[in-house]
C-alpha cells in the first residue's frame, strides 16, 4: 500500500523479522543502525527473564542473516557477571561511528560499550550521575560529521555531547515543558546541517536546536503521544515514532503533518521459513480471526531513515522492521 501527501508518496517495501530470543529473528527490538552494504544492527531488549535474547543481530536489508554479538545478563544486584565487557542489560540504542564501529548505550548499567563492525569488544565508558560527562538513563545517540557522540541524558533532562572516546564536551537542556526544557526524552537525530532532533517523551513533542543547544522549532504538539524516535531525510521531512498512537508521522520542515503511516506489513522472509517448516501453523493461520491486524504497527519505537530515503520503522511488539520507500513525484513540462 502507499501513503500519498502533497504529491509524496511512501511506499511498503517489506517486512524484516520473526520472534526469536537467537539466531535468525529478533526479541523486542528497540533500535536500529544501518552500516555498510545495507548492514543492519538491530538491539534486542528482550524479558528480564530472559537475558539470553539482549543482543545486537546482524543482517542485511534483504533479510540475509549474518551473526550477533554482545551477551545479556540479569539485572539482579550489582554483580560482577554485569560489569563484564560487553555484557547489556537494558540496551537502548546503538549508532555507528564514521570508522564503522559500533557504539550501544545501556540504560541500566548507564555506560556506552564499543563494538568493532564485526562485534569484537573494543571498550566502555561511562558513570551514574548528574554531573558533566555523567549518565542517568542513556537512551538515544547520533553522531554528527566530526564523530562527536550526541547521547539522551533521559533522566537527567538534557543532552550530552562527547568524543568518541567519552570525553565530555557539552551539554544543554532542562527540566521543564517550555521551549528548549525536556521531560524525559529518548529519542535524537542530527540533520545534514548538524542541527540536532529530540523526541521530548513526557511533553509529547519533537524539538530541533542548533548543534549548540539553541531552541529553533518543535514539531508535533497535539499530534503525538510519547514520542519516542524521530530522523529526518535529504529533503528536511521529519519522521516520528508515535509510539503512544501506535503512528509513524511526518511532518515538512515547517512544523506541518504531510503524512501518518500506521502499518501496512506483510510476512517476513525469516517468518515464511519457520511457517514453511510447520505446516499446520498455515492452517492456523487461514482460520484465525482478526489476522489481518498483523500489518499494523504494534509498539513502533523506533524510526531511522537512510541516504536512499528508506524508512526503517521498528516494531517492538511484533518483533520486525517495516521498510517504506519515499516516492518523489513526477514532473513533466513544469506540471505534475
Amino acid at each position: 500500500m502507499a501513503t500519498q501527501t502533497l504529491g509524496i508518496t511512501f511506499q511498503y517495501s517489506h517486512t524484516i523479522g520473526r520472534g526469536e530470543f537467537s539466531g535468525p529473528g529478533f526479541r523486542n527490538p528497540v533500535a536500529v543502525a544501518l552500516g555498510e552494504d545495507d548492514t543492519m544492527y538491530v538491539v534486542n531488549r528482550s524479558y528480564e527473564y530472559r537475558p539470553d535474547g539482549k543482543r545486537i543481530t546482524i543482517c542485511t536489508v534483504d533479510e540475509d542473516y549474518v551473526g550477533e554479538f554482545a551477551r545479556g545478563v540479569h539485572t539482579a544486584g550489582e554483580t560482577e557477571e554485569n560489569e563484564n565487557d560487553g555484557s547489556l542489560i537494558w540496551p537502548t540504542s546503538v549508532a555507528i561511528d564514521s570508522k564503522g564501529n559500533v557504539y550501544v548505550a545501556d540504560e541500566w548499567l548507564n555506560r556506552i560499550s564499543m563494538f568493532d563492525a564485526d562485534g569484537e569488544w573494543l571498550g566502555k565508558w561511562g558513570t551514574k550521575g548528574t554531573g558533566d560527562g555523567e549518565l542517568d538513563g542513556p537512551s538515544g545517540m547520533a553522531f554528527d560529521a566530526d564523530n562527536n557522540l550526541y547521547i539522551v541524558d533521559s533522566k537527567n533532562n538534557r543532552v550530552q555531547k562527547f568524543t568518541g572516546e567519552g570525553q565530555f564536551v557539552a551539554k544543554f537542556g532542562s527540566t521543564g515543558s517550555g521551549d528548549g526544557e525536556l521531560n524525559l526524552p529518548w529519542g535524537i537525530s542530527i540533520d545534514k546541517d548538524g542541527n540536532v532532533f529530540i523526541a521530548d517523551w513526557g511533553n509529547d513533542r519533537v524539538q530541533k536546536f542548533t548543534a549548540d543547544g539553541q531552541y529553533l522549532a518543535q514539531y508535533g504538539k497535539g499530534d503525538l503521544q510519547r514520542p519516542t524516535s524521530v530522523d529526518t531525510d535529504s529533503q528536511g521531512l521529519v519522521y516520528v515514532a508515535d509510539w503512544g498512537n501506535e503512528k509513524v508521522r511526518i511532518y515538512d520542515p515547517d512544523g506541518d503533518l504531510v503524512s501518518t503511516l500506521t502499518g501496512d506489513a506483510t510476512i517476513s522472509k525469516w517468518g515464511k521459513d519457520k511457517l514453511d517448516a510447520n505446516a499446520e501453523m498455515w492452517q492456523e493461520r487461514e482460520i484465525a480471526q482478526g489476522i489481518e491486524r498483523e500489518k499494523d504497527f504494534w509498539g513502533v519505537c523506533y524510526v531511522e531513515v537512510d541516504d536512499q530515503d528508506r524508512l526503517f520503522a521498528v516494531e517492538s511488539c511484533r518483533n520486525r522492521i517495516q521498510i517504506y520507500r519515499k516516492q518523489q513525484p513526477m514532473f513533466f513540462g513544469g506540471r505534475l
